[in-house]
């Protein structure tokens, strides 16, 4: 953050935080799946699949989950716990870019057994407290592919960061389950972590304003990248760093990355 008055930019970007962190962000946004919902695992479910389509156009992706949804009965806990074969042949076909069926079948099987041991996702990805998101991140994966099934080809959908990967995607589903406040958008129901431990994540919208802002300099959208915003948005929120997602996404969806 050479050359940058931070106050200027913690002005700035709080304004835009009140102006998207707000329901009326949710109708158009894959968040708005796990929202459908009232029962934890529920939530966890669809905001898991939601999280994961998130690329490409939002409305394909809220589209594709409401598919999903539909697939499972509108009720993907009970679906996942206790499906028969019979029931698994409603998903065949399923497809979403370059996820298809066979990596969704995968994922529920993953799901059935983790619930059968667990109550809640939470555990998949910090099976102790006080891990850093980095550990949890590299568990998660470790953990999803523990299985002697599991597809080679579903690997590309779960990174990690030991892969260099800015996980944009899980960091922005553990933004929704972790982040706690009184907006109404993300949920807090996962209470391992704190949100001041949250990493930000880190897709093409939100790059673009941070480094027009001058929040990001690394050249490569990696993980060390999103280590990068996040220190810096430590600076500006120390507590919750990546409450700034609203704003740096929402600058650049609505607004074009019109930056004062």
């Amino acid at each position: 953050m050479k050359g940058i008055n931070i106050f200027d930019i913690k002005g700035f970007l709080d304004q835009k935080v009140e102006q998207y962190n707000t329901p009326g962000f949710i109708t158009n946004d894959p968040v708005s799946i796990p929202h459908s919902f009232t029962r934890k695992q529920d939530m966890e479910i669809m905001g898991f699949f939601a999280a994961i389509f998130a690329w490409g156009q939002r409305k394909t992706i809220i589209s594709k989950c409401r598919e999903l949804s539909g697939r499972m009965d509108d009720d993907p806990y009970a679906f996942v716990t206790g499906h028969t074969d019979a029931d698994l042949k409603k998903l065949l076909g399923f497809k979403h870019r370059t996820f298809n069926d066979t990596d969704l079948l995968y994922c529920v099987d993953f799901m059935k057994r983790h619930y059968s041991r667990h109550d809640t996702l939470e555990e998949a990805f910090f099976p102790e407290k006080e891990m850093d998101i980095e550990s949890a991140l590299n568990h998660f994966q470790s953990y999803f592919f523990s299985y002697p099934d599991a597809p080679h080809r579903t690997r590309k959908h779960i990174p990690s960061p030991t892969q260099k990967s800015a996980c944009k995607r899980l960091n922005m589903y553990l933004r929704w389950m972790v982040r706690d406040d009184d907006k109404g958008v993300d949920f807090g129901i996962w209470k391992k972590i704190k949100p001041a431990q949250l990493i930000c994540p880190l897709d093409l919208h939100v790059e673009r304003t941070a480094r027009k802002i001058g929040l990001l300099e690394r050249d490569k959208p990696d993980w060390k990248a999103a280590i990068e915003l996040t220190e810096n948005l430590r600076l500006l929120d120390a507590n919750d760093p990546a409450k700034y997602d609203f704003a740096l996404f929402g600058i650049s969806i609505e607004e074009k990355c019109i930056i004062p």
